[in-house]
């Protein structure tokens, strides 16, 4: 009928009037990109990566702001109690999955209290040996951690990733091991190298300028399948723990309830930028693998998460200080 197209149109000028769409105007200042970590770490590294080409694609300064501490939930906490217009994002990393289960108390609700906006990307952890280590193959490891006396594994802290997984392999392994704790990744890699401990777990973004030193050993990866920078290294899986992965990964959050136009804009944007060479390159160098999942996947793979490290952390009654 002739009065069904004006009559369409004024409903949709009626519907643009009422609701606005808010990504047609943003950004029109600066951007804050929380890392939760501190300087120099792979969350800093991933988020000063991403500012660069997402300023100029935006037209508007993409700051990095370092708000590290317990775990990254400091930052964390920041970018939930942010105003969610749009102007606050973070980047996390794996702890973003484990720090509900492990600290009293905790300020947020990681389902809740924040919007996922991208799944960036992910990287197994490897399991490595001092130089100076009897450690050069799984099945060494997996003979003495199942003596009585048992293997040591150091960690880049209590309730790390790297810590938990080890506990999860270790229970279907049936190993005995003690863990040795340490501040951060470069703490535990010094340590490694000097042989103060005998075996070390970390990303392979930390262990690998380490490996191609020749100052440690691979012996594994926790990925489903081997690693490019590490192709002689067996996964776990292979290595008899059976159907076992346990992946780092680095993601885009904001505030709940920032409006949905503008948590799709950003990922589309962060997709774009990902896209660029140069940003694919410097991502590959860290050991990452880029998976680029928007908002709905990256939800359901952190319900995954909270609920598998959770129970861990229950049954092994883990604590951030223990």
């Amino acid at each position: 009928m002739s009065f069904d197209r004006p009559i369409a149109l004024a409903l949709a000028v009626a519907v643009l009037a009422v609701n606005p769409c808010i990504a047609q105007t943003w950004p029109n200042k600066p951007i804050r990109l929380i890392a939760v970590f501190p300087p120099g770490g792979s969350v800093d590294q991933v988020a000063r990566i991403l500012a660069q080409p997402l300023s100029k694609q935006l037209g508007q300064s993409v700051v990095v702001e370092n708000v590290g501490g317990a775990s990254g939930s400091i930052g964390t906490n920041a970018v939930a109690k942010a105003a969610p217009d749009g102007y606050t994002f973070g980047v996390v990393f794996d702890t973003h999955g484990t720090n509900a289960s492990l600290i009293p108390n905790i300020a947020y609700d990681t389902l809740k209290d924040l919007e996922h906006v991208m799944l960036i990307g992910t990287s197994p952890m490897a399991l490595v040996g001092s130089a100076k280590s009897p450690y050069s193959k799984m099945a060494d490891v997996s003979s003495d951690a199942r003596t009585i006396k048992g293997i040591t594994i150091g960690s880049i802290g209590t309730g790390s990733l790297g810590h938990l997984a080890m506990i999860q392999a270790g229970q279907q392994a049936g190993w005995a091991w003690t863990h040795v704790p340490f501040r951060g990744g470069g703490p535990l890699m010094n340590d490694t190298v000097a042989g103060h401990v005998p075996l070390g777990i970390g990303t392979v973004f930390l262990v690998l300028p380490h490996v191609k030193a020749g100052t440690v050993k691979p012996i594994a990866v926790t990925g489903a399948k081997r690693h490019p920078s590490l192709p002689d290294t067996p996964t776990l899986a292979e290595a008899g723990v059976k159907n076992f992965e346990a992946l780092a990964y680095w993601g885009v959050i904001a505030p709940a309830k920032t409006p949905p136009d503008l948590v799709n804009r950003m990922n589309a944007e962060v997709q774009k930028a990902l896209k660029d060479p140069a940003v694919a390159e410097r991502l590959a160098a860290q050991g990452m693998t880029v998976t680029g999942q928007g908002p709905g996947e990256f939800k359901s793979f952190m319900q995954k998460e909270l609920d598998r490290w959770s129970k861990i952390v229950r049954q092994n009654r883990i604590s951030a200080g223990n």
